[in-house]
């Protein structure tokens, strides 16, 4: 399997070349020269699987340069029920008959991301340790990708953590998850802006290629493939576990921000798994939802991008969408840059009147948007007819779910994060607090260990650099 550049400009390269890295040398994302097709065989044969042998299967078509051993004992030391709750790791629950949600939230940070971050650590470790090499994480979250890496990394030798959040814009549980740990390795830098503002410093750092080099700048947002791929393996689980043969279809509802959870589905259904309908749930943060609506891609400037009740979508520019744009046009990378250098400078491209954006419905995608009063009243609903709290985000994907919910059609809604991580919109919505893990009720409480800056890429290359003498 090799991979190439979104964009066009750079060289091939292979799974454990591109592992470590996040933008490719031309600015642009890595994604394989093709998705490999599953026989409806190797779906049947797949049904009667774990969730480590099920990921070992899908993960080692896009990692053929790992020794297959060696890639099976790390995928075995990720996923367990020590780490997961259980050997299901992903367990489906009901709403309804025919409604499920799918759940992600049960790793250490209680957050969807952990499926993939724990793998992406240990992946690091092996990779470094056999290299013999040291790798410096740069990374921008809007509340759970922080967390999730870090709980990932800490500890783990050879690799620091320099991670960006928007400054005082987390939930109060999120922010104290990540700013709590004392691990030397791990470096909080609030900035004072949102999350593009954190997002846009990651990339500018990443682009330069020099600084890059020189400080080993390696990713673990979803522009890393390696955390994609990781998030397909329970498409297939959950679509195994609501259907009893591969000739059902089901549809998936995906809360939405930077496109990384949403860009698994898509390419679970180019490997050829039975889905009818991806079903994108933005919040008041709609510009994806404002796309597959009407074919124009455009950016919010940071002033406007709202400060919602589920944070984790405060999203503006969705960097995981390159990747679908790129399928969606045909593979065309010479295109896709000129579209980001539209993107770049007038912050919108158009794709309504081309032939490109008929084909959305091809792929399998419909959207829909949700809003603090829709997650309340959606939360209330799901307590009282079935007695279970979900989380605001996943209150979105239900929303819009719901929404485009076809007759016949399994739907499942990917859980986002345990209620707990926003407990005022949990109490708004229903008069009490969440249920909190056992060992964590005291988290908020905890000292921080944190430090503020602007959004300014020199001043962070700065902060990189003194802390890496």
């Amino acid at each position: 399997m090799r991979y190439l550049s979104t964009r066009g400009g750079a060289a091939s390269a292979g799974f454990r070349d591109i592992l470590l890295g996040g933008l490719m040398e031309d600015g642009g994302l890595a994604v394989p020269q093709a998705y490999p097709h599953i026989s409806g065989a190797e779906l049947a044969a797949w049904r009667r699987l774990g969730y480590r042998e099920l990921a070992f299967e899908i993960i080692r078509r896009y990692a053929d340069d790992m020794a297959p051993a060696e890639l099976k004992q790390i995928i075995d030391r990720t996923y367990t029920a020590a780490v997961f709750g259980s050997d299901d790791i992903t367990p489906v629950r009901q709403l309804q008959p025919g409604f499920h949600v799918l759940g992600l939230s049960r790793g250490p940070t209680l957050a969807f991301k952990d499926i993939a971050m724990q793998l992406l650590g240990n992946l690091f470790e092996y990779v470094l340790a056999a290299a013999g090499h040291e790798l410096n994480i740069l990374g921008a979250t809007s509340g759970d990708t922080g967390s999730s890496a870090e709980y990932a990394m800490r500890g783990k030798r050879g690799i620091r953590v320099f991670m960006l959040s928007p400054h005082r814009k987390m939930s109060p549980f999120q922010t104290a998850q990540m700013f709590s740990l004392q691990d030397p390795n791990i470096f909080n830098l609030a900035i004072r802006g949102v999350f593009d503002d954190c997002q846009d410093i990651v990339k500018s750092v990443s682009n330069d290629l020099a600084f890059k080099a020189r400080h080993h700048i390696g990713a673990v947002n979803s522009i890393n493939w390696a955390r994609v791929v990781a998030q397909v393996v329970y498409y297939f689980k959950a679509y195994f576990a609501v259907t009893r043969s591969n000739e059902q279809q089901v549809s998936f509802a995906v809360p939405t921000g930077n496109f990384g959870n949403i860009c698994a589905g898509h390419i679970a259904r180019c490997m050829g798994l039975p889905i009818r309908q991806l079903i994108l749930a933005t919040n008041e943060n709609d510009v994806l939802d404002q796309f597959f609506r009407t074919g124009i891609y455009r950016v919010r400037p940071p002033r406007q991008v709202v400060q919602t009740s589920s944070p984790s979508m405060d999203i503006s520019k969705a960097s995981n969408f390159e990747r679908f744009i790129y399928d969606l046009i045909g593979r065309d990378a010479a295109l896709v840059k000129r579209l980001w250098q539209q993107l770049d400078s007038e912050d919108v491209f158009d794709l309504s009147r081309t032939p490109h954006f008929a084909r959305v419905a091809d792929f399998g995608f419909v959207s829909g948007s949700s809003s603090h009063a829709n997650r309340l009243d959606i939360i209330r609903r799901v307590y009282r007819d079935c007695g279970q709290i979900i989380d605001t985000h996943t209150a979105d994907g239900v929303k819009v779910g719901l929404e485009h919910r076809e007759e016949g059609v399994p739907l499942v809604c990917l859980e986002t994060a345990l209620p707990a991580k926003f407990a005022e919109a949990i109490r708004e919505a229903l008069g009490r607090d969440p249920d909190v893990p056992a060992g964590l009720e005291n988290l908020e409480r905890l000292p921080q260990r944190f430090t503020v800056l602007d959004p300014d890429v020199a001043v962070v290359k700065d902060f990189i650099e003194r802390s890496c003498t």
